[in-house]
């Protein structure tokens, strides 16, 4: 038999004698008196909350030390050009833009087939160890490259392994906390703090700390799922699934009649969700800026040096910024303008660089530039909680998201070329992306409108599963389905 940490819940070993029966009933008897006390007790429940939240913001945290390096590696590769990559290697300025983006070709093909994999999996921790081993040994082999077919080929497998860890962590993320608490914390994990060095040393140091470090921490302390994750007592992982079940009117599960591809087919035919996926591609296009950033901070006509020491405060800026967005954006409920006004503010730096060569403001324009950041956070917890359930409709739609508006770094590294006059006209096209971007959101906002007047006259949000219902009474302690069925209709989405 099996027990969980601080439980005196044995859970059943498999057989056909009354023995086993007896105590298989004992246990329901016994779970479900626990779920009610849970229910009928708020201090303890109170309580119990309070130590789950704290445990796993401390277990998720590896999340963030996971995310730096994911984020070096798409990122490093502008830093590293002014450190002598593209002289070194002999890179004219179309070759350099394709290493640049030939990664976010394997990014794009591998987010959804991984997600799927990540929701059908007890132990999402073991998978993205694994990847992280293997995408450590590439990075670390990017310091060898020496001519532009190699380091195309690394950069294309690169982005097939990272392409596994940032929509499985959304994932994970969105099935333990609820919509009041998603935003913050994805804000806290998009805040990594980068640091720069000479290229190829970058390159190995980076690659080394994946191999020695991260994957294992990864899969000793990364949480799992509410219901079987280890170092949570038997009542933290309760609450875990009572929280989930009460933010959205029903368990996070997939029913037994979907297959593997059913979350794909439902998200595929979801025309909103290609709706995020427009302004999202349109989001991205404009966030291009950030690879080149050394490069447009040097056009304020430093030297390398304190070309990078200035490239750093307008980051700090933006992390702060995300943050507060984060934390207000969860307070409120509201998530249309947690992503609008910061398009605004990258909007007017992109206008104050495209019509003066001040320097001061130029610099002024590149922290308004590095805030547009703010509204991406916030992007991925109105993904979550727009299509809550089912969970495998929920993991493709955040890998659809995140991975079909990885295409827009394809065009955008392009994009850049075109460096006449401090940039103008590349200011010019990210500033209609992000224009455009905004009239996405809008209609979608407007979508959900409609939606909660329909939820308001009684329609469900989504189909309704026998199993699911089931699981969710039997959770909640419910003694019919149709109980199930009207904690459901005080749902509404988050607009």
């Amino acid at each position: 038999m099996a027990t969980h940490e601080g439980s005196d819940i044995v859970a059943p070993s498999k057989g056909g004698t009354s023995f086993v029966e007896d105590v298989a009933a004992r246990d329901l008897e016994k779970t479900a008196s626990r779920t009610a006390t849970l229910a009928v007790d708020p201090s303890r429940r109170a309580d119990i909350e309070k130590r789950l939240k704290l445990k796993l913001d401390a277990r998720n945290s590896i999340f963030l030390l996971i995310y730096i390096m994911n984020y070096l590696d798409r990122n490093n590769i502008a830093a590293a050009r002014l450190g002598g990559l593209q002289d070194d290697l002999d890179l004219n300025n179309d070759e350099y833009a394709t290493c640049l983006g030939i990664l976010y070709l394997g990014y794009v093909l591998t987010q959804i087939p991984s997600n799927i994999i990540v929701n059908r999996l007890a132990r999402p921790s073991w998978y993205i160890a694994t990847a992280m081993l293997v995408w450590g040994l590439i990075s670390t082999l990017t310091g060898l490259v020496q001519n532009f077919p190699g380091m195309v080929m690394i950069r294309f497998f690169l982005g097939i392994v990272e392409a596994v860890f940032l929509p499985a962590a959304l994932l994970i993320l969105s099935k333990w906390y609820t919509r009041r608490e998603l935003t913050m914390r994805n804000a806290i994990l998009f805040c990594g703090v980068m640091g720069h060095e000479s290229w190829r040393w970058l390159f190995f140091i980076e690659g080394e700390c994946h191999h020695h470090g991260h994957c294992h921490c990864c899969w000793l302390h990364s949480a799992d799922l509410p219901h079987n994750s280890r170092g949570f007592t038997e009542d933290e992982l309760r609450v875990a699934q009572l929280r989930m079940i009460e933010d959205v009117g029903e368990v996070d599960s997939d029913s037994a009649e979907d297959g593997i591809f059913s979350g794909l087919v439902m998200a595929f035919k979801d025309w909103k969700i290609w709706l995020m996926v427009l302004g999202s591609f349109l989001f991205v296009m404009g966030l291009t800026f950030n690879a080149y950033f050394p490069t447009l901070t040097q056009t304020l006509g430093y030297s390398y040096v304190p070309t990078l020491l200035m490239s750093a405060p307008p980051w700090i800026f933006s992390a702060l910024v995300s943050l507060f967005n984060g934390w207000h954006a969860d307070k409120t409920q509201e998530r249309f303008w947690h992503i609008t006004v910061p398009l605004l503010g990258g909007m007017t730096g992109f206008t104050i660089s495209m019509i003066t060569l001040n320097t001061a403001a130029r610099y002024v324009s590149l922290f308004l530039q590095a805030s547009s950041y703010a509204g991406w956070i916030v992007l991925f917890s109105w993904v979550s909680s727009s299509f809550p359930r089912p969970p495998a409709k929920r993991a493709v739609a955040i890998a659809m998201v995140n991975s079909f508006c990885q295409l827009a770094n394809l065009a955008g590294s392009y994009i850049w070329n075109l460096d006449e006059n401090g940039y103008r006209k590349s200011y010019g096209i990210i500033l209609s992306m992000f224009g455009a971007a905004i009239v996405c959101f809008y209609i979608f906002r407007l979508q959900l409108i409609k939606a909660n007047k329909k939820l308001e006259a009684g329609e469900a949000a989504w189909a309704l599963r026998a199993d699911v219902t089931e699981k969710t009474a039997e959770l909640e302690n419910m003694e019919t389905k149709e109980d199930v069925v009207l904690m459901r209709k005080g749902f509404r989405f988050l607009l």
